[in-house]
């Protein structure tokens, strides 16, 4: 047997979610993209979210792949696929070629995307299994935030130097093989009496695994709309050629302090902690709609609203266990990761959809996101207010 709960094991285990996000990386060269390719912004921001689509479908896969190939085997193959498609653009001008490659590096991620998550209530258990979900929220957003800043360096040499950054999949990859067993040869832990009894209770999967995947989608889609919209709102400001790598990779990193103070932040507030972090997201939403020329009121905006959903998503992952029995949590899993993916495939069409639908269509990227986020952000308020009543409800 192996032991699981050494540090170096959960570093390697944790180094798998690093390169999650990296499909998201390269969104400081859209604008460049755009240009040098001849295509429109809609078809570059393709580019950076056609991944999700791929995402989703392998991410239902995974488990069947899983059942031929085991759980570790499945990670190596996903991680390789990554880092082999990843840098396909390199060496192409075929935006056909390149999305392709997108669409095979989704497929990449998803056969691992739902086994990043789901295997860690295989290794872990109790305060050990919250504090993992967290700090694997974080290794997303800190792997997104370096890597979208060391494509923001190379851009320097071209948008094709920044595809380099997929390169990291292979020590990534190396150090997964040498460190993390399969769970077929993992120490087994011993549950705690009130997770044994919860556990007891459920027999099937709770209604609410559907809320929670709408919850996630419309979250996806509300953080994207930001993220994909703020280099072409920065250009609009600053001029063609403004570099906004450096700005998207510090608002990761108060992304990873959302997921590193999950923790905390549950400790000390309780299930208040998504309310904290919806109001935290509106007023993200509300800074960037209503900053129309300034541009510090703007990166405000942009720095906030990965912290905040930071804190929602590992909130959403730690009450799975509650929604479904242990034989069931792979499944349920992926139908939230699906959730997630598709919020973000459909992001570019609900943007610009919404926007002509409230007699803003037709304009650039940029206005689109203005005349849209500030809805999203009244959305989010919504649901702050209507969970903290149901809650109240409930515990009447």
């Amino acid at each position: 047997m192996v032991k699981q709960d050494s540090l170096l094991t959960k570093i390697a285990f944790l180094g798998i979610s690093f390169v999650l996000t990296s499909a998201y990386a390269i969104n400081g060269a859209l604008p460049q993209m755009t240009e040098a390719l001849h295509i429109s912004s809609t078809e570059a921001q393709v580019l950076a979210t056609t991944p999700s689509i791929t995402v989703t479908v392998f991410v239902l896969l995974s488990s069947f792949i899983a059942a031929k190939l085991g759980d570790k085997n499945t990670i190596i193959l996903g991680v390789t696929l990554v880092g082999l498609a990843g840098i396909v653009p390199m060496f192409t001008d075929s935006y056909v070629i390149i999305l392709a490659s997108r669409t095979i590096l989704g497929a990449g991620l998803g056969i691992f995307n739902s086994l990043a998550v789901s295997m860690i209530a295989v290794m872990y258990n109790g305060k050990t299994r919250a504090a993992m979900l967290g700090y694997r929220a974080a290794a997303e957003q800190v792997g997104q935030a370096v890597l979208t800043l060391l494509a923001g360096l190379l851009l320097a040499f071209g948008w094709r130097a920044t595809f380099l950054v997929y390169l990291i999949a292979f020590p990534i990859l190396f150090l997964f093989i040498k460190r993390v067993p399969d769970t077929s040869e993992m120490t087994p832990l011993q549950s705690s009496k009130s997770e044994k009894t919860t556990v007891e209770k459920i027999t099937r999967i709770s209604p609410l695994v559907l809320v929670f995947t709408l919850f996630a989608a419309f979250l996806v889609i509300d953080y994207m709309a930001i993220q994909l919209s703020f280099p072409f709102m920065a250009t609009e400001l600053k001029g063609e050629g403004y570099n906004t790598s450096p700005i998207l990779s510090a608002m990761l990193i108060a992304a990873t302090v959302g997921g590193v103070t999950y923790g905390w932040f549950v400790a000390t507030f309780g299930r208040f902690t998504l309310q904290i972090g919806l109001v935290l997201m509106a007023v993200s939403n509300f800074l960037v709609a209503f900053s129309h020329g300034n541009f510090i009121m703007l990166i405000a905006g942009v720095l906030l609203i990965g912290f905040p959903l930071q804190l929602i998503s590992p909130f959403i992952f730690n009450q799975l266990p509650k929604l479904g029995p242990v034989a069931r949590q792979s499944l349920i899993t992926s139908i939230i990761l699906i959730g997630f993916n598709v919020g973000v495939f459909v992001e570019p069409m609900f943007v610009a959809t919404f926007a002509s639908l409230i007699g803003h269509g037709g304009g650039s990227t940029a206005a689109s996101a203005y005349a849209t986020i500030p809805y999203l952000g009244l959305v989010l308020l919504i649901i702050a207010i209507v969970t903290v009543i149901t809650s109240r409800k409930q515990e009447k």
